[in-house]
Parts: structure tokens; sequence; C-alpha cells
């Protein structure tokens, strides 16, 4: 395999046009995809703030994939018979279980209940500093990868839809706003995202919106073109400081 790739190296640096087509093979996937394994892996924090335990827990799994060249990350649509935040985008994710061993179990448990997805065939990178909903509810979100042939079967009870979109959109102003809430730190992001094949128009907002912008200035290693309150080149800073203001608020 070794010597297949140094071969792949010498053609594109005598023909530099084939690299934009050779970017497509399983040689550029796998190097994309372990660059970003290996970026994400540093702000895994681990069961740093798993002893946390006043408030309930959750946890979202936040799927990403290599296709055409590009990283996306996978989302859902609640249902709309929802109770809580249906209609609305959102990672596959809940509320934990007492068989749960922890925030990954959860993790993995919702999103093949969801969505259908395998356990065995996600490859978990780490978890990222959990933040509190509107809900009042601990969510930790967990970092993974997914094949790129991963067909969804959502649960109808539970998602409507599932799309996915590539990445580099949440650090693009293009279709991107954002508004400032009282009692939050930063202000809140919202992003519309049309799909180009189906047409469909989704909105993207909230704690699922920061939670992909995070995650795309972390993996692209690029900034965002408009403003944010995290630092970007270290922002786990921020994101523990707004955890640990928010957690001993509630317990006051």
């Amino acid at each position: 395999m070794r010597s297949q790739f140094s071969f792949a190296k010498s053609v594109l640096y005598l023909f530099p046009g084939l690299q934009h087509t050779y970017c497509r093979s399983a040689y550029c996937r796998m190097n994309m995809k372990e660059k970003a394994k290996t970026i994400l892996k540093r702000y895994d924090i681990g069961r740093k703030f798993s002893h946390l335990s006043s408030l309930p827990k959750a946890s979202v799994l936040i799927p990403l994939f290599v296709r055409n060249g590009e990283l996306h990350v996978l989302m859902t649509v609640r249902s709309i018979e929802l109770k809580n935040s249906g209609g609305q985008v959102c990672f596959p994710g809940g509320k934990c279980e007492p068989k749960d061993h922890d925030e990954i179990d959860t993790a993995l448990r919702e999103a093949r209940e969801e969505i259908g997805l395998p356990p065995d065939k996600v490859e978990v990178i780490g978890r990222l500093v959990p933040v509190i909903s509107k809900a009042g509810m601990l969510v930790t979100p967990v970092m993974a990868f997914i094949e790129e042939t991963f067909q969804a079967q959502p649960s109808p009870d539970e998602v409507s839809d599932v799309f996915t979109v590539p990445l580099h959109y949440f650090i693009n102003p293009a279709r991107h706003t954002a508004q400032a809430i009282p009692g939050l730190p930063g202000r809140l992001h919202f992003f519309t995202y049309e799909e180009p094949k189906t047409g469909k128009s989704y909105l993207i907002w909230g704690l699922t919106a920061t939670l992909a912008l995070l995650v795309a200035v972390l993996a692209l290693g690029k900034k965002p073109r408009f403003d944010v309150v995290f630092d970007v080149e270290d922002p786990l800073p921020f994101f523990e400081s707004s955890l640990t203001k928010r957690y001993l608020r509630g317990k006051l």
C-alpha cells in the first residue's frame, strides 16, 4: 500500500493538473480523514466533566465523513411531533439512560435508534467540552467519523429528515447571521443551507450551529469570516469557562 501511495505522489508531482481528480480517490480521502482525526483528538476532553451530576445529561453525535475531497457532517431534522425542539435541525442524540456507560455510549445508542447508524460503523474521535442547553441539560458533543456510504434509516417517530453539509459552509458568511441574546455568552448563530440536489432549505441555529461552527474551525484550521466570541486558535478555555459559570449559577 505504501509503494502505491508513493507512486501516486510522484504522478501528482509530475502532472499537477491531476491533483483535483485524484483527491477523490481513497488515498486523498484517507489523508484528509487522518489529518482531521489528528487535529480533533487534541481537543478531546475525555471524562474531565463526567463527574458533573446536578444536571440531567445528554449527548449528541457529530458524524463526519469525507466526500469529493471535502469534510462533511451529517445532520437530522427532528420530527414535528416531538414536544421539545420539534422540526428543528440537530445532531443525532438524546438523554442519557441508566444502561449507558458514559457519554459516548449515549451518543452511539441514540444515533442507532434515530437514524439506524450501527455503533460498530462509527469511529469515535473524542468528546468536546459539554454545553448547557436551553432546556437545562448538560450536553456532551461526541466527535466521530462514519463511512461516506452510510444510508440513514430514520425513525419516523423521532426524525423527519437526514441531510449532510460541507463543513466549510459553517465558516462562510454568505448564509450566516447572528443575534445577541441576553443572558447568553456571545451571539446566537444562524445558517441557512439549501441542499443542491433536492432544493430543500434548512435553518441551522442555536446549539447545533455553534457545535458545527466549532468543529469546522477545529477540523479545517481556518478562521470564520465573521466574528465569534471564542479564540479560534484555542477555543476550549472559552467553552470551559462558559460551562463553569453556567453550571455554578445553576447550583446557586
